[in-house]
């Protein structure tokens, strides 16, 4: 049973990341574009305001890359402070748990991308595609599917 499970890893890591960058680039989206509900039961976050339009370019564009698996580790690692920054700058002050502070949401995006800065895309991503044709770099052992081992 472990030897199908490890072997599952990549993919239900790329799975996980999938699901992590659809989720954060839709708040990304609604927050820019007032789709999907938008900020605030639909409205927009006005261009270039502290933080609140950067904020939701991060979400858009690093979601993205993360959801297709482009530069997974570099665009987690900068979600991930961007969720770090909102937390303890936008909801610590209203309290100190997630549960009083309504900052539940960055908190668990901020440890989902550390996790994925940390172990890289998993499988299905497109840096492992675009590495594969163009001959790239060797991917670390850790970092790869079985059927690139």
């Amino acid at each position: 049973m472990t030897g199908r499970l490890d072997s599952a890893q990549p993919y239900a890591l790329g799975l996980f990341r999938i699901v992590v960058g659809l989720l954060f680039a839709c708040h990304g989206a609604a927050s820019l574009f007032g789709v999907l509900g938008g900020a605030n039961g639909g409205g927009t976050v006005p261009a270039g305001t502290w933080p609140g339009w950067y904020a939701a370019v991060i979400q858009l564009v690093g979601g993205g890359l993360v959801l297709l698996g482009l530069g997974t580790r570099a665009a987690a690692l900068v979600s991930s402070g961007s969720m770090a920054y909102a937390y303890f700058k936008v909801h610590q002050p209203g309290g100190l748990w997630p549960m009083e502070n309504g900052g539940e949401a960055a908190a668990m995006f901020c440890w989902a991308f550390l996790l994925l800065a940390f172990t890289g895309s998993g499988a299905l991503g497109l840096d492992r595609i675009l590495a594969r044709r163009t001959g790239g770099r060797q991917l670390p052992a850790t970092d790869r599917t079985p059927a690139a081992a």
